[in-house]
């Protein structure tokens, strides 16, 4: 399953870090607000090297892969949101990369040849 969210990068939080039983670990969460009439604001984490390769800026578009796990501590339940590939969207362009549509010219289709009726096309069937 590819969860997807697509929003405007509101905030970016302060790089935390620290050491492990598995060593070494950082993590830095941004705040993605989502689009609609009813927007959302998610705090999404990204872990280790992924800081530096998705690079995200405040201000940004983005649409941002997910994760979603929770985990039990002391009778409590927490949840993180977990970015695994970010995407930026293009100038003008729409989620994944897509641009917009090709526009009309204006210009008119060219007219068939006019004795169309006795020429072969080389259609197979």
């Amino acid at each position: 399953m590819d969860l997807k969210i697509t929003g405007k990068v509101t905030d970016i939080l302060e790089e935390q870090s620290g050491e492990g039983r598995n060593g070494q670990w950082r993590k830095q969460e941004f705040i993605l607000e989502t689009e609609g009439d009813y927007p959302k604001q998610i705090c999404i984490v990204q872990w280790g090297d992924n800081i530096d390769k998705f690079g995200v800026q405040e201000g940004e578009r983005i649409t941002a892969h997910i994760d979603i796990a929770s985990r039990e501590y002391n009778g409590r339940w927490y949840t993180d949101i977990k970015a695994w590939r970010v995407e930026r969207d293009q100038e003008g362009g729409a989620p994944g990369g897509q641009g917009a549509p090709p526009s009309f010219s204006g210009e008119p289709f060219p007219e068939p040849p006019a004795d169309s009726g006795s020429v072969e096309d080389d259609l197979p069937f």
